[in-house]
């Protein structure tokens, strides 16, 4: 008997490096666009959780990750890859900050308990080592078309959801202070708070 769950949807990435966090933006975005009210289908903000996701993953017959991965392409442009085109042996990270997710796939794989199909939509980053900074705008203005890309995989999957109205009560994957506008309206700018090292020593290494 197979007591898999049906989808899993994972937003991985560090939302505190720039275009990195477009992975948890994007299934934040599809859960505030689209609700999957059946528990057969997990939204989950996995964040850098690496080798932590393994048991979701392993009980998941279909998995969707959105990521920030270097294709080598322009910009903002997005990729879907599937089944054997996810990397699962380590042989390249889909991210350079990712922890582990590669990893997952191949211990899934040992154990025997690799999902029967996975689909990664994939964002090309314009900077990944802006610490503290928030989306570019090249990625940001992406978002609404990987939630669609996701939208019409998850339909083709046998799982179609229900369109949220305008304004509608959303519960949010995570802590309320870590979403989009939060985080925007919180964060300090570049002058106060330097992204790039410590000021101090910055200076010291200018004199």
């Amino acid at each position: 008997m197979d007591d898999r769950r049906e989808v899993l949807v994972l937003g991985i990435g560090n939302m505190l490096w720039a275009d990195e966090g477009f992975g948890v933006r994007a299934v934040e975005a599809l859960n505030a666009a689209v609700e999957y009210p059946t528990p057969d289908v997990l939204l989950l903000d996995g964040g850098t959780l690496g080798l932590n996701l393994l048991e979701y993953v392993e009980a998941s017959r279909r998995v969707l990750v959105f990521d920030a991965v270097d294709f080598g392409l322009p910009p903002g442009a997005l990729k879907v890859l599937r089944d054997d085109e996810v990397p699962r042996w380590g042989a390249r990270k889909m991210s350079p900050h990712q922890n582990g997710f590669n990893d997952v796939l191949a211990l899934a794989q040992l154990h025997g308990r690799t999902p029967d199909t996975i689909t990664a939509v994939g964002v090309q980053p314009v900077t990944l080592d802006d610490f503290g900074g928030s989306l570019t705008d090249p990625v940001r203005a992406r978002l609404a078309e990987a939630v669609e890309l996701a939208v019409a995989q998850l339909a083709e999957w046998g799982f179609p959801g229900r369109r949220r109205a305008e304004g509608e009560a959303v519960e949010p994957l995570n802590a309320q202070s870590l979403a989009l506008g939060a985080y925007e309206a919180s964060r300090p700018t570049e002058e106060d708070a330097c992204r790039i090292g410590d000021p101090r020593l910055l200076g010291a290494l200018e004199r």
